[in-house]
């Protein structure tokens, strides 16, 4: 995973390092990563190219195909007639968050060319946007709008501050969602309020830090928690893996019960 990228501040605090390297710090890819954040919502930024070579952005809602977003434009729009001219185009998409920092969030750029859907895929292209723009109803089938579908060539998935990496269009094309993330805001919040015990032994026993005094669960996905971490030396970021790969947000419980109860016997 690819870290941050740029010159340090000078003024951010110093994180101590791990006392001993994490027992599994596995996490999702950025190609995980981007099919996650891009299934998660419905909206997003579109940059074309206009006539004389600017960029243009706009709003614009999308569904996905497979992953593929789905974009449904209309021809009078500035950024129809971009597409129907240039097909180089991209859809900066944005997770949700309640940080007050929007930087500190996570978010994708998609970047690719746009097609029109082939006969064979109008259908499936106009029955995913309809379900990702229920309103789209009402407009759909306009002879002035056009579906296109943005066939991704490259990605660029940033998870905050220091947290970047790249993935190539078959990388994101042969991953999959987080089947994890519709519940991990719910399962963030239980964790921190329940157990934060647990998440204390959990980063003393697997996070590398065995003079931790206290954790808070940050985020959780498929293949474990990120913990942020209070010691003696200061506050660092860690990351507890599950023993497996999930399936399934129902394996959640069980899997974080599971690495409670073989921190605690670690210790």
């Amino acid at each position: 995973m690819a870290v941050r990228d740029h010159g340090d501040p000078g003024d951010a605090p110093s994180a101590p390092p791990p006392l001993r390297p994490p027992t599994n710090d596995a996490r999702p890819s950025a190609a995980e990563q981007a099919r996650t954040i891009a299934a998660a919502t419905n909206a997003a930024t579109l940059a074309s190219l206009t006539a004389d070579g600017d960029p243009w952005a706009s709003f614009v809602a999308y569904g996905l195909l497979g992953g593929m977003p789905v974009l449904c434009v209309s021809d009078l729009a500035e950024h129809g007639r971009n597409l129907a001219a240039d097909p180089r185009a991209s859809l900066s998409i944005v997770a949700a968050t309640t940080d007050v920092d929007p930087l500190a969030g996570s978010r994708i750029t998609l970047a690719g060319k746009v097609v029109r859907p082939s006969d064979a895929d109008r259908d499936a292209a106009r029955a995913a946007y309809l379900s990702a723009v229920p309103a789209a109803r009402f407009y759909l089938d306009f002879s002035d709008f056009t579906l296109w579908l943005l066939r991704v060539e490259r990605v660029r998935w940033v998870g905050g501050y220091g947290r970047m990496d790249s993935a190539t269009g078959e990388q994101y094309a042969s991953a999959e969602p987080d089947p994890v993330a519709p519940a991990a805001a719910g399962a963030v919040a239980h964790l921190n309020a329940d157990h934060a015990d647990a998440l204390a032994a959990m980063a003393r026993a697997f996070g590398g830090y065995p003079d931790a005094d206290t954790a808070a669960c940050t985020g959780v996905d498929r293949y474990g928690l990120d913990l942020r971490v209070h010691t003696p030396r200061g506050v660092a970021y860690t990351r507890v893996g599950f023993p497996e790969r999930l399936a399934s947000a129902d394996q959640l419980r069980s899997a974080t019960a599971e690495l409670a109860r073989s921190a605690r016997h670690s210790s």
